[in-house]
């Protein structure tokens, strides 16, 4: 039976779903990726959100909103990264309870040898690939996917932090 709904856009529907279960299959699988710390892409989006965005310094609420991701779960790949030393906690002076989060020097290192492998063994033939795609097809390509990934309660505001002085949150050794 041809499902009538997906009219011509049956091709690329099928890839599109065959693409988000791979994913979704890896999203929380652990890897090397060409490091040597075991990281998971859910992971690496923590890391790369915080250091396109470092300069804001938001919540863990609030990067968890931007990430989609709910907050139980941010806060567990936060702690697991925290674990991994590839991320450190700091509060505001004015605010013990919010507490935000930074990548360490351990997780920008981590990050740089990820990328490069990133790009070398999955990236690369798909950059060869939209190098020949004029931009704004890219730009409607990325509007598709955007107008796929909406769920309706995204249209929260973007919330602009006030600079913030932070104070390093360390576990501090036992006395015993």
């Amino acid at each position: 039976m041809k499902l009538e709904w997906m009219r011509d856009n049956r091709y690329f529907v099928e890839r599109l779903i065959k693409f988000a279960n791979i994913y979704a299959n890896l999203y929380n699988k652990e890897n090397n990726y060409g490091t040597n710390v075991r990281i998971s892409f859910a992971q690496v989006q923590v890391i790369e959100y915080l250091l396109e965005n470092e300069e804001l310094n938001q919540n863990m609420a609030m990067i968890a909103g931007r990430l989609g991701i709910s907050a139980s779960n941010f806060t567990k790949l936060v702690h697991k990264l925290e674990e991994k030393d590839l991320l450190e906690k700091y509060y505001a002076e004015n605010n013990k309870k919010n507490i935000i989060i930074r990548v360490s020097e351990t997780g920008r290192r981590v990050y740089a040898d990820y990328s490069e492998y990133i790009v070398e063994n999955y990236f690369s033939e798909i950059f060869d690939i939209t190098s020949k795609v004029p931009k704004e097809y890219l730009a409607m390509f990325s509007d598709i996917l955007e107008v796929g990934l909406r769920t309706g309660d995204e249209k929260q505001k973007d919330n602009e932090e006030k600079q913030v002085r932070l104070i390093s949150v360390k576990k501090t050794p036992s006395k015993e």
